[in-house]
């Protein structure tokens, strides 16, 4: 496999966390503003937060979806399929985890390529052939090589810590409806929770490409690939919606995002599955043609 460095991917990866940071000091230095609590109290539960998260994310995401760690005993050609894959992209083997559900997906999580694990779930296993999950498979291993699933996990700290705000903060106003600080700190939380998340979604929709492309070289079946993203998403309109609906907070790490109507796509973090496979065509032309 003759991979190589995704330069586009890691310019984006560093220009997003420096507008993150810039954004993260002027929110901080607001509810330093905003509440009486001081810097350095409002740094240590911050800190505190972003720890716990970069840490156990991984856990956080793999129990949000119903996720188990499996053994080779347990599931014999996820394992050595995966254990191969590893080999041909010069990258230890991750752990497997499989979460019981209809809907057919899998994403990757940890904060780097030494502790990460790759999740399928059994509708996944149940939609696509041999061939197919080989690609999705070699998908997401590629996003553990570009380490763009940590930077994933750190950009969406921010993001949580001002939904979270936006979400609850009115219950630290009690009874007094004209507590100014609380309601201010709200508004400015949901401006942050906004461009947080316009840039996590410009980031994340480019990543998918650059793994796409990198599912292509480590199996050297871009067609595979492209086969398995139609496979899932005929598979997804069929998903009882009370199942996608449960999954959804996941979008930005599955292969392909649980979406509807307009409003969805505008939101999606992925570009169209459309969009996906003419690229994937075309480099299997390229490679064909090399």
């Amino acid at each position: 496999m003759q991979w190589t460095t995704d330069w586009g991917l890691r310019g984006r990866m560093a220009f997003t966390m420096f507008l993150l940071f810039a954004l993260y000091i002027v929110f901080v230095g607001i509810l330093v503003t905003m509440f009486d609590a001081g810097m350095m109290t409002i740094l240590v539960l911050l800190g505190g937060f972003s720890l716990a998260q970069y840490f156990f994310s991984d856990k956080l995401a793999l129990r949000s979806m119903g996720a188990r760690e499996v053994s080779a005993d347990e599931y014999p050609e996820l394992h050595r399929m995966t254990e191969r894959l590893c080999q041909q992209a010069d990258l230890p083997k991750p752990k497997i985890a499989v979460a019981e559900t209809q809907v057919p997906n899998a994403f990757a999580t940890g904060r780097n390529q030494k502790n990460a694990t790759v999740a399928v779930t059994t509708g996944l296993l149940r939609t696509l052939d041999e061939e197919e999950l080989e690609g999705v498979m070699a998908h997401e291993l590629a996003h553990v090589k570009n380490r763009d699933v940590m930077v994933m996990t750190i950009a969406s700290f921010l993001s949580t810590i001002a939904f979270f705000i936006v979400r609850w903060g009115w219950l630290f106003a009690g009874n007094d409806r004209n507590a100014p600080p609380v309601w201010v700190a709200i508004a400015v939380s949901l401006v942050v929770w906004i461009i947080s998340f316009l840039l996590i979604r410009a980031l994340s929709r480019y990543r998918e490409y650059s793994a796409d492309r990198g599912a292509a070289l480590i199996t050297g079946k871009p067609g595979a690939l492209a086969s398995a993203l139609v496979s899932i998403s005929g598979r997804m309109d069929r998903v009882p919606k009370e199942d996608l609906r449960e999954e959804a907070e996941m979008n930005a790490f599955f292969i392909i995002p649980i979406r509807s109507g307009f409003i969805g796509k505008l939101a999606s973090t992925h570009p169209s599955t459309e969009s996906r496979i003419e690229r994937l065509r075309q480099l299997e032309k390229e490679m064909e043609t090399a």
